[in-house]
């Protein structure tokens, strides 16, 4: 693998991702659109084909596809501390935004501030159901993945549990290697020049396997850092999809095991979509609220740097790789059943636990019903919907 001659320096690098980290409102699809526009097309750091192999890479791993996009950008630019400076410059606005909902929380105790509250879970409803659309049109086009994709949202919903989610996307896995493989042409895609061998990326992929199976052994049944970092990598290193579906995976690790309450899960959630930047700082939000010896700003930074380590080893790990990988059939294969069956996994979570925790009549399903036919129809921001969202849910109360 050929050495990259780094032409932008790492202040460059966060400046431009700060930037983004302030603006990127709309979810990973559209920070997506953000990054070509800002590195493709305005400053040129990237041409098309380099860029189309780095939101494919992203695209296949589990993880925080954008926030992973951002970084390998960062990475073949400026080096490691490029990537260091791309993931702090896009994601801590989002963070230091969240922190302080989590402060303002004790204040919205009174009617209007559980209203608000209230109206902050219907957006999750709004949002996620819109988001489990549009994946369901783009990842399950056939009725092979539609399948995979319902027998997945049966199954988690008879057996809600993180174990569970990853045994059916381990058996979705199995279904596309053995009957969905898809050939992939890689064959004009021209070598990213990255700054470390394959010898490094295999070291990481390694790290990235000895994190996931030795965490859970060296985290107690106390709160302490290292089950909660343990809690995180391991919601961080199973997702595929990022943003909302990450939701099941969190609500497992911190609901469930009650550090969190299911109240304090949702709003905080609905909070997170009128934030720019990675849905991944939802992390921050719930590490904050964990109680522990430790303070909340380092349980917010323990969990922040946990949900995103795992997504960021793969990515690193696999680029040197992936040119090969890409062209593989079989590979292509498992990840169109993974896709399917993460339609099928944040299906289950919009019914359960957003839509059981949020709706709680007619009246408030009208209203999310309103909320997604009009996101749906004009593609408003997020923000919108949260401010329809919490407008709906206070009126009443002042009436």
């Amino acid at each position: 693998m050929t050495q990259q001659s780094h032409t932008i320096s790492p202040v460059a690098v966060f400046l431009a991702f700060l930037k983004l980290g302030l603006t990127s409102f709309g979810g990973p699809i559209a920070h997506i659109g953000y990054f070509r526009t800002e590195f493709v097309e305005r400053r040129q750091w990237l041409d098309e084909d380099t860029f189309a192999q780095l939101l494919a890479t992203s695209q296949f791993l589990p993880g925080p596809a954008s926030s992973q996009l951002g970084f390998s950008i960062g990475l073949i630019k400026a080096g490691w501390l490029g990537a260091l400076s791309a993931f702090v410059a896009f994601t801590f606005p989002s963070v230091l935004l969240l922190l302080g909902f989590v402060a303002l929380l004790p204040m919205l105790s009174g009617d209007i501030g559980q209203a608000v509250i209230h109206g902050l879970k219907l957006v999750a409803c709004i949002i996620v159901a819109d988001a489990v659309i549009g994946m369901a049109r783009s990842l399950c086009p056939d009725w092979s993945r539609r399948l995979i994709a319902l027998a997945a949202l049966v199954a988690l919903l008879l057996i809600s549990t993180a174990f569970a989610q990853v045994i059916v996307i381990a058996s979705a896995a199995v279904i596309g290697a053995l009957f969905l493989s898809q050939q992939n042409d890689a064959n004009k895609q021209t070598a990213i020049a990255l700054p470390y061998s394959t010898g490094l990326g295999c070291v990481l992929l390694i790290l990235f396997a000895k994190l996931l199976i030795i965490l859970p052994f060296l985290a107690m049944a106390d709160i302490n850092m290292t089950s909660i970092a343990d809690a995180f990598y391991r919601a961080g290193a199973l997702v595929f999809g990022g943003g909302h579906v990450v939701l099941p995976l969190l609500q497992d690790s911190v609901v469930s095991t009650g550090w969190v309450s299911d109240e304090d899960f949702l709003a905080g959630y609905g909070a997170s979509q009128a934030i720019p930047g990675p849905m991944f700082a939802f992390s921050a939000y719930l590490g904050a609220l964990i109680p522990s010896d430790e303070s909340s700003i380092t349980t917010a930074m323990v969990a922040v740097i946990f949900m995103f380590l795992p997504g960021f080893l793969l990515m690193a790990g696999i680029l040197p790789f992936w040119r090969k990988m890409s062209a593989n059939p079989t590979a292509a294969g498992v990840m169109a059943a993974v896709n399917a069956a993460v339609v099928g996994l944040l299906t289950a979570a919009l019914y359960d636990p957003i839509y059981t925790a949020g709706v709680r009549g007619s009246y408030d399903l009208i209203m999310v019903c309103i909320g997604l036919a009009v996101i749906q129809k004009w593609r408003l921001s997020p923000l919108w919907m949260v401010l329809y969202s919490v407008v709906i849910s206070v009126v009443p109360v002042l009436l």
